[in-house]
């Protein structure tokens, strides 16, 4: 099942729960040799090794749907679950045991050759708590306010929103009809430190480089945004020009290195003082850099560039803020 975005939980019949942010997967014993399919048909079990002594819980002709997550200090870690997808198996094997994964189980397909994807879901928990309890199980709600509280709180332990389910629906391959999204949107004040000019458009900015400084006062590249208002997009190609200062920015500050940015004509940058503030709404931090492109809100000219730190996407933990062991506990 595929899952639509919106902006807010829904009411009524539904169930939530956390949104995990690992590899998606079906758990599957077909006649006793257990395999473990990603999304799109692929096998796993090659990079997570660990997962397969999950075979001895899960009955021959059955089939359960999850997440595989690595958690490390009561947080997940997307960054390890990425080091997994390696050629060499010797590093794989060497990965599993010293960061292992785990499978969090949310739904049951198949037990022992009962179709139990043809069952509603509020009737596929009830059988998936009862058949499968040996296994890691996602927490569930029917409570808004409870989903609510996760998705106020759930940053804290890497995840990064709420999954609502109908209640009265089957299991639907590759449908978005039964299932909804919720992500809570995080914004961040970031320093412009350049900028690339249109392909298209001569004289036409389409991107800002943001950044962020670290504790030893240098600035790192946190990622990039675009789309800009045309009264935004005006002001900048009025201001950013000037601002120009080559070597202003360490390329060495460049996560993956120099290469990244400055290969081929369509990576070229400008580099800038330092000096312009602008705040963006982002979803996810990947090795530190920002998952996918941000969203412009606005400049910040009531902020100084040395405010813009890395405090700004990884916020202390709070008292009371959960863990993925209090989750699954």
């Amino acid at each position: 099942m595929e899952a639509e975005l919106v902006d807010d939980l829904p009411d009524g019949d539904w169930q939530y729960e956390p949104k995990w942010d690992g590899f998606r997967g079906v758990l599957e014993n077909d006649g006793g040799e257990l395999a473990l399919w990603s999304r799109n048909g692929r096998p796993l079990l090659r990079y997570f090794p660990e997962l397969g002594k999950l075979g001895k819980l899960l009955p021959p002709h059955s089939a359960l749907d999850g997440e595989i997550v690595i958690a490390q200090k009561g947080k997940l870690e997307f960054d390890a679950m990425q080091m997994r997808l390696h050629p060499a198996e010797s590093r794989i094997r060497k990965l599993s045991a010293e960061i292992p994964a785990q499978f969090v189980v949310f739904d049951i397909l198949l037990w022992k050759a009962e179709a139990l994807h043809k069952l509603p879901l509020e009737k596929r928990r009830q059988e998936l708590e009862r058949k499968a309890k040996r296994f890691t199980l996602s927490p569930s709600t029917r409570e808004k306010k409870d989903a609510e509280r996760w998705l106020d709180r759930l940053e804290a332990a890497g995840l990064d929103g709420v999954i609502a389910k109908r209640t009265g629906a089957p299991y639907l391959p590759g449908s978005r009809e039964g299932v909804v999204k919720v992500k809570k949107y995080k914004t961040a004040d970031c320093v412009i430190v350049g900028f690339r000019w249109s392909e298209k458009a001569e004289g036409r900015i389409s991107t800002l480089l943001l950044g962020l400084y670290g504790k030893d006062g240098e600035i790192d590249f946190v990622g990039h945004t675009s789309g800009f208002p045309a009264a935004v997009r005006r002001e900048l190609e009025q201001v950013l020009p000037d601002m120009r200062a080559p070597g202003a920015i360490s390329d060495a500050r460049v996560p993956g290195g120099q290469s990244r940015w400055s290969q081929g004509k369509e990576l070229d940058w400008n580099p800038v003082r330092p000096e312009l503030v602008c705040e963006v709404r982002y979803d996810k931090l990947e090795k530190s850099r920002f998952r996918h492109g941000t969203r412009f809100l606005r400049f910040r000219p009531d902020k100084d560039p040395e405010q813009c730190t890395w405090r700004e996407v990884r916020p202390r933990r709070r008292r009371g803020d959960p863990t993925v062991e209090s989750l699954l506990r």
